[in-house]
C-alpha cells in the first residue's frame, strides 16, 4: 500500500519475486500504480486511457471496477483533477454519527441536538 520508492530494500525484493511468479499480479501491480499515480498527481486526464486498459485486462475484478468507473466518469475525472474535497463535510459526517451512535437508547433527541450544536 505504500509508494513503490518508500518500500524497504527486502519487501521490494520480495515483490519483485512475487511479481516474476505470478502474470495477473504483476498486471494487477501495474495497474493499480497507474491509478495512484493519477490519483496522487491529479492527473484526472489520464483516466480514459487507463480505464480502457483495465477493461481489456482479464482480470474480472479489475475489469469491474473499471467499467464502473465509467459510470460517472466525469464525477470521478474532477475528483482526480481538481483540487476540491469533501474532506471538511465527511469529517462533520463522521462526527456526528459517532455521537449518534453514543446517545443512542440513552437520551431523547433534544439532548442529542444541544449535544451536537455544542461538541464543536
Amino acid at each position: 500500500m505504500t509508494h513503490p520508492e518508500h518500500l524497504r530494500d527486502e519487501d521490494a525484493d520480495k515483490l519483485h519475486r512475487l511479481r516474476g511468479r505470478d502474470a495477473e499480479l504483476d498486471r494487477l501491480t501495474g495497474h493499480v500504480r497507474k491509478f495512484a499515480a493519477m490519483m496522487t498527481g491529479r492527473h484526472g486526464d489520464r483516466l480514459e486511457d487507463w480505464i480502457a486498459d483495465a477493461e481489456q485486462d482479464p482480470l474480472v475484478p479489475l475489469a469491474s471496477f473499471a467499467r464502473n468507473l465509467r459510470r460517472d466518469l466525469d464525477a470521478v475525472r474532477n475528483g482526480l483533477t481538481l483540487p476540491h474535497s469533501s474532506r471538511a463535510v465527511e469529517g462533520n459526517v463522521n462526527r456526528l454519527k459517532m455521537l449518534k451512535r453514543q446517545m443512542f437508547g440513552r437520551a431523547s433527541l433534544d439532548l442529542l441536538r444541544k449535544r451536537v450544536l455544542l461538541a464543536r
